[in-house]
């Protein structure tokens, strides 16, 4: 394989601080490799070293001679004044130079030199290049060109630089964080652009789906030190706890060598011979081998969360619009005691606005929320809050309470509570400016959770947060003695946590599934596949019903043959049979869009109905031929 990075003995520290020392690796032609590491230990500047934007205080980067890198910044950033379709074609080779000075001239009054313009654009094949990337930008969902990026939401820029290092077609690809801010549907066209091309891709994300059909190789930044598994994430989850298991045998033995060789060291003469010097020295090898930080959350943390009652709210026929844009429409739904949902949808359809009119926090066009008087929310949302970055970690959770009710009698304290979430005593001193976006992220998490919630609301939850933390939450939520709201676009951490969908179709529409996202997928592919047979059957009906006409017709004189005994018997046991097949898929249509039936008699008539469909087209089939007859 050809190679395109070497990085050698690569060490970066921030004051006092090592965030990693003497790294060694490389990145071969076509290869795809995640890398997965907590937050705060390095993982963007890495990539930023990488990308040649930072530095590092020891070792060197090798790259393959004219290789041409794209790189997506977790935080992406445009000079000021330049539009969309400008910043889309930014960073870029030879031909986006071309394709952004055609849209230019095409935006300047007069088109000055356009003819110039366009002779290039023939001579370098430039106009397939422009269809696929405006194809790229319209699944981006990035249609308004002209718009100053400055008018940008984040997470709108963030889909702009995606755009903008995909279609620069680079050897090799950096991306931090890709899925922050898309869709599901664009998270899946994603997944599928990078599996099916040959690019080269190291990327950070904390989508475990994603890593796990995109990447073959896994690497993980821990303890400053980096590790490889050659393998997707499922194998990387398998060989890790087996590298965790056998660390944690050699820091056993070594504890236990080291209570006896410091026995021997506390009764040693200070004057020892070259022998004793030899031993003392491995000495303080072993102690620093028997003092390895291995310790991982293996506790699941369940907490008390106050009383709920049986009524905990009621969408009464909610509407709500702004202008033309219609965000829901006479929705009626009874939330349930204990319910575990997730609401997924396109970008811009309305889920944002729905919790935030649950919350009062915006009123509805009509209709009204009735929410229990025992409903005590926690809201994380996905603009998070404003600390006072001078104040230390543990002094902003503390100001939210002192200690959290475990139930029984059981307290942690405010330290105990943020170790259990990986901030360790030395972090929780820190001040809150020293910490990365996604520590700061998890700190606003700490502090909703301290409140002893017993509804809790989730608003893009997952987005920066590192997968040792997510799967923390998981765990959490998963105890939770309350109700839960996800709006997520993490299809695996939904899976995880949520038992039940509301999936915002936009223009007013929501669906109401009875199951978690992946067999909300499995339901949506069936459908469509009916569909299509549906429509197909159709089109082959007409063809035959033209065909049987031409046949008519071309036999005007000829008499034509009857049924005979045995089909009329057979035509009318088909008519029953149709009739009782037909009855069957409308109760199972009917049962799975209930919303009242258990995940297993889903499964069950899931299965049932692509079986029940090729009946019906093959009995319908042969009804067709025998009315022919009739």
């Amino acid at each position: 394989m050809i190679s395109y990075l070497q990085v050698h003995g690569l060490t970066r520290n921030v004051g006092d601080r090592t965030l990693f020392r003497d790294l060694s690796f490389g990145i071969a032609q076509t290869q795809k490799i995640g890398l997965i590491a907590q937050n705060g230990t390095g993982k963007s500047t890495l990539l930023n070293i990488l990308a040649g934007k930072d530095y590092a205080d020891e070792g060197e980067v090798v790259y393959r001679k004219d290789l041409r890198i794209g790189y997506l910044e977790q935080t992406p950033q445009y000079p000021q004044g330049m539009t969309v379709i400008e910043a889309c074609f930014w960073h870029g080779n030879e031909t986006t130079n071309l394709i952004r000075e055609y849209e230019r001239c095409m935006a300047t009054p007069g088109n000055p030199g356009l003819q110039e313009i366009l002779d290039l654009m023939d001579q370098r094949k430039a106009w397939d290049y422009e269809r696929q990337s405006k194809s790229i930008l319209s699944k981006l969902d990035i249609t308004d060109f002209d718009k100053p990026v400055c008018q940008l939401s984040g997470g709108q820029v963030k889909r702009v630089a995606l755009a903008n290092v995909l279609i620069t077609d680079p050897d090799m690809l950096i991306l931090d964080e890709p899925t922050n801010h898309l869709d599901l549907q664009m998270i899946e066209w994603l997944e599928g652009y990078l599996s099916r091309s040959h690019v080269t891709l190291l990327m950070v994300t904390h989508d475990r789906y994603f890593l796990d059909r995109v990447c073959s190789v896994i690497l993980e930044l821990d303890d400053k030190t980096l590790y490889t598994y050659r393998g997707n994430y499922n194998y990387y989850l398998e060989k890790r706890q087996e590298r965790l298991d056998v660390a944690r045998s050699e820091v056993a033995r070594a504890n236990n060598l080291y209570r006896t060789e410091l026995e021997w060291m506390r009764r040693m003469p200070q004057a020892r011979g070259h022998k004793a010097r030899y031993r003392e020295e491995a000495f303080y090898e072993l102690e620093q081998q028997a003092k390895r930080n291995l310790e991982q959350q293996q506790v699941r943390l369940e907490m008390k969360s106050t009383y709920i009652g049986s009524n905990i709210f009621e969408a009464q026929y909610v509407s709500k619009s702004f202008g033309d844009k219609v965000i829901v429409r006479d929705f009626y739904y009874n939330f349930s005691r204990y319910e575990k949902m997730g609401i997924v949808g396109a970008n811009g359809t309305g889920k944002t606005t729905f919790i935030r009119m649950l919350l009062g926090l915006v009123q509805p066009t009509s209709g009204r929320f009735v929410v229990g008087e025992t409903v005590r929310f926690g809201y994380f949302s996905q603009d998070g809050i404003e600390f006072d970055e001078q104040m230390k970690v543990i002094d902003a959770v503390r100001k939210t309470a002192e200690y959290v009710d475990l139930g029984g009698g059981r307290h942690l304290s405010a330290m105990q509570f943020l170790q259990h979430f990986m901030f360790s005593p030395l972090q929780q001193q820190n001040y809150i400016y020293k910490l990365s976006g996604g520590e700061k992220r998890r700190l606003y998490l700490c502090t909703v959770l301290m409140q002893n919630p017993n509804f809790l609301i989730l608003d893009e939850p997952t987005n920066d947060l590192d997968i040792v933390t997510l799967q923390l939450l998981e765990q959490y939520l998963q105890d939770f003695h309350g109700c839960i709201i996800v709006v997520s676009h993490d299809r695996y951490f939904m899976d995880k946590v949520v038992d039940h969908l509301l999936v915002f179709r936009g223009d007013g529409v929501v669906k109401d599934f009875p199951g978690n996202y992946t067999q909300f997928r499995e339901w949506e592919a069936l459908e469509e596949n009916q569909s299509k047979a549906s429509l197909s059957y159709t089109e082959e009906k007409g063809q035959k019903e033209k065909n049987g006409q031409k046949e008519n017709n071309d036999r005007n004189a000829s008499r034509p043959r009857k049924m005979s005994f045995k089909e009329k018997q057979e035509f009318q046991q088909l008519e029953h049979e149709i009739e009782a097949l037909e009855k069957e898929k409308a109760d199972i249509e009917s049962a799975l869009s209930s919303g009242s039936i258990s995940v297993d008699e889903i499964t069950r008539l899931s299965k049932r109905l692509p079986i029940l469909n090729d009946e019906l087209d093959e009995k319908s089939t042969r009804w067709l031929e025998l009315s022919e007859l009739a």
